[in-house]
């Protein structure tokens, strides 16, 4: 018959080697997991390099004809340049232009068929001019099917995931060319018309009728 202290110290052996596999394994996941959280972030790069300095030109073709170009004269203000020559609205073209440097790039799709995402016959073109005298341009086209981006061939020829809401802004000045636009004078009111009393003849003035005898 075992004794009751040997069972005591039965006991007492399985919770420390318990005890030893459980503060061993814990150590291990602890190790893992600051592996995994010491891992470096993906780094976020541009369409545009920031290097290339800040746009001076912007100038967007869809396939189907439209044309927007806007660019900085030589007093560092706006211009619109196409359609048609004429003041643009400074804040929509800054506007743009800030939009030009914040065109993410998603993701890389080294292997794929131009004419599969809209890049055999691109859907618009941009072209940048930057102030280092650089200028890029570069093909977009469809949508991707998860609607985060738009498929692009950048100034090197690779095929890439840009950024979709920086993108759209771009193209909006398709449609909305940024003109400036100067306020119509509103009319005057209409002044009431005075209508002349007649005049009345002074005294010992004879009428200037004539009387019938």
């Amino acid at each position: 018959m075992i004794r009751r202290s040997t069972v005591v110290y039965i006991i007492l052996l399985l919770i420390m080697v318990g005890a030893y596999y459980f503060i061993k394994n814990r150590a291990k996941t602890a190790e893992v997991a600051s592996a995994v959280t010491a891992q470096p972030s993906a780094e976020v790069t541009y369409l545009f390099p920031a290097e290339e300095g800040t746009p001076s030109s912007i100038r967007v073709e869809s396939k189907t004809g439209k044309t927007v170009e806007v660019a900085r004269g030589a007093d560092k203000a706006w211009a619109l340049i196409q359609p048609i020559e004429a003041k643009a609205d400074q804040g929509s073209a800054e506007a743009a232009a800030t939009q030009v440097t914040t065109i993410r790039v998603l993701d890389r799709v080294p292997d794929v068929d131009p004419k599969i995402v809209g890049l055999d016959v691109p859907e618009y073109v941009l072209t940048i001019k930057f102030t280092s005298g650089v200028e890029r341009k570069v093909d977009v086209g469809v949508v991707t099917p998860s609607e985060s981006g738009y498929y692009v061939r950048d100034a090197t020829g690779k095929i890439v995931i840009a950024s979709k809401d920086a993108i759209d802004a771009l193209l909006g000045l398709l449609e909305n060319p940024p003109y400036l636009v100067t306020p119509t004078p509103s009319p005057l009111p209409a002044t009431e018309t005075l209508t002349p009393f007649p005049t009345t003849p002074e005294a010992g003035t004879p009428p200037s009728d004539t009387a019938t005898p």
